[in-house]
């Protein structure tokens, strides 16, 4: 049996070991993952933009917004000093907290989709840049929150915002030790990019904020490009 042979019956063994993981652990983004944040989010940074004489009329302009932390995205999009963005991050929370954390919608087929991974004896996490107490709010408020063993989110200070830190601290708090098994569901870059730097797979979604070209440069390992799809890549049907 010649070596090219062998090579080639191992690399078909491989990718067969690869498409019959199923994975146990699933970690689940919350703004354009499990909700769909737009409204209340685009509305809670205009608000914020208004204190600094900034007016924004199209509010689809505001959604780089929804996913990375605020700080950063005050700061980036649109040249906020530290401070400044410090404080425009409270001016935001002024409207979320009273009307945009409900200017919200739950996917459709999402909390079907959770109730089966559930029965199923699926993990199920959150992992969030959002603060932990909203993320908590915004579950209760759609009757999710009892799906999940454990939902991560940031400091209200801006601590633990970072996907990454978010993503090991949920395995970490959660016990989970067989990375092998755990996959990230998001709908941004930030997603995928922090379940590489944590070792466990990720699962791009279509019907969020991010573009597939943008999920297929940072890497994801699967598209889903609706709910459903997201059950067949975790179920292996």
């Amino acid at each position: 049996m010649s070596e090219t042979f062998i090579l080639e019956q191992d690399k078909q063994n491989l990718r067969k070991t690869e498409r019959d993981i199923m994975y146990q652990t699933i970690l689940f983004d919350l703004d354009g993952t499990l909700t769909d944040p737009g409204v209340g989010i685009t509305n809670s940074v205009a608000y914020a933009l208004e204190k600094y004489g900034i007016q924004t009329a199209d509010r689809t302009s505001l959604y780089p917004f929804i996913g990375p932390p605020l700080q950063d995205s005050f700061e980036t999009f649109y040249h906020f000093s530290s401070a400044d963005a410090k404080q425009a991050v409270a001016y935001y929370r002024e409207y979320y907290e009273e009307k945009g954390i409900y200017e919200n919608l739950l996917y459709h087929g999402m909390e079907g989709l959770l109730a089966d991974l559930s029965a199923a004896g699926k993990t199920l996490l959150v992992a969030t840049s959002k603060p932990e107490r909203f993320a908590v709010q915004i579950l209760e408020y759609f009757q999710i929150q009892k799906y999940f063993t454990y939902i991560a989110g940031s400091h209200m200070d801006g601590r633990r915002s970072r996907k990454y830190e978010v993503i090991a601290y949920a395995l970490q708090t959660a016990g989970i030790s067989d990375l092998s098994g755990a996959v990230m569901v998001g709908d941004r870059e930030y997603d995928i990019a922090g379940a590489k730097q944590a070792g466990i797979a990720s699962i791009g979604v279509l019907f969020g904020y991010g573009s597939r070209q943008e999920l297929e440069r940072a890497g994801a390992d699967h598209l889903a490009s609706d709910v459903e799809e997201i059950r067949r890549i975790v179920c292996k049907i």
